[in-house]
């Protein structure tokens, strides 16, 4: 029996869902947390503290975590203060056309895999939308009067769609995961996790990690800060199978567009240290109330814009 390839190995049919173990033995990451970082606890975060000190922060509540993924560590380096809005302070913000169009896409992109190999063309996924559409409205109401040409909403994530099978053919393979939630016991004091859109094992154990996004590609040099988010992915999934993934691979719809990436055991120690690097600098902020905006052509689209001080000091 044969089976469809990426990487020249052949993909997994849906029935063999299990990663194999790599042939090789992948090396324990070096320790980098030890005394490097005060053992402290998070639930200062969301605000139980107790009256305790130890080192420079508030001993808090042992059943509160820090709970850091990717989104959470891109918001606190382009603003703090925009991680406290979100994060610490939970003000609502309305939806984000950009957001919502992308939340469709991802839905049918992930639901066209229920299909029958044969069938999962572009029409499948065009007939896909009004049904997909007609959910995201049912919980999100305001949506109806955001969008004001339902056609046109429509017709764009048609077009999106139509690049991606200009890109892959979902016919020639099975995706073993959709929508996997990664996480781990990251440390005593954080809960990293995030959610990876697919993940395809070969029979061999060799592990492609795939995520799509409705934009545009990164412009030369800024690919690295694109791949963050899947190095985080495949540490994750290395924690928890002790399989360093082969392949990272960044679909962008926007412009049609790949970015791929082979992570080595590097790579994952250099993400590892940075996640500790960010976790401490947000126990800092949170023990000194201190979130720093950071100003930058991203303030003309911050829904926060108005109140944050750097733009009403």
């Amino acid at each position: 029996m044969s089976y469809p390839t990426f990487m020249g190995m052949p993909l997994l049919s849906r029935r063999d869902r299990e990663a194999v173990q790599l042939p090789f033995r992948i090396g324990q990451l070096n320790t980098i947390t030890g005394s490097e970082i005060p053992q402290i606890r998070h639930g200062c975060i969301l605000g139980e503290i107790s009256g305790q000190s130890t080192s420079i922060f508030r001993q808090v509540s042992e059943q509160k975590k820090l709970r850091l993924s990717p989104s959470a560590v891109s918001e606190y380096e382009n603003c703090p203060q925009l991680y406290k809005y979100r994060k610490i302070d939970k003000l609502p913000e309305p939806p984000s056309l950009d957001a919502e169009r992308g939340t469709l896409v991802h839905t049918v992109l992930q639901d066209l895999f229920e299909f029958p190999s044969q069938e999962r063309l572009p029409q499948t996924a065009f007939d896909l939308l009004p049904s997909r559409w007609s959910a995201q409205l049912e919980g999100k109401p305001e949506l109806r009067e955001m969008v004001t040409n339902e056609k046109e909403w429509l017709d764009r994530a048609q077009s999106l769609l139509t690049t991606y099978f200009s890109l892959e053919n979902p016919a020639t393979f099975e995706a073993t995961h959709r929508e996997m939630h990664l996480e781990d016991e990251f440390d005593a004091d954080i809960y990293l996790h995030g959610y990876v859109d697919r993940l395809d094992i070969a029979p061999t154990g060799e592990v492609r990690i795939v995520d799509y996004k409705t934009g545009k590609s990164p412009k030369p040099g800024w690919e690295e800060k694109a791949l963050f988010q899947l190095r985080v992915y495949a540490l994750l999934y290395w924690k928890s199978t002790g399989v360093l993934p082969r392949l990272l691979q960044l679909i962008y719809l926007g412009d049609g567009r790949m970015v791929k990436s082979n992570p080595s055991m590097k790579d994952i120690e250099s993400v590892e240290k940075v996640l500790q690097r960010v976790a401490k600098d947000i126990f800092i902020s949170t023990e000194k109330d201190y979130w720093p905006p950071k100003p930058s052509r991203l303030c003309d689209w911050c829904f926060f814009k108005s109140i944050c001080p750097a733009h009403n000091g």
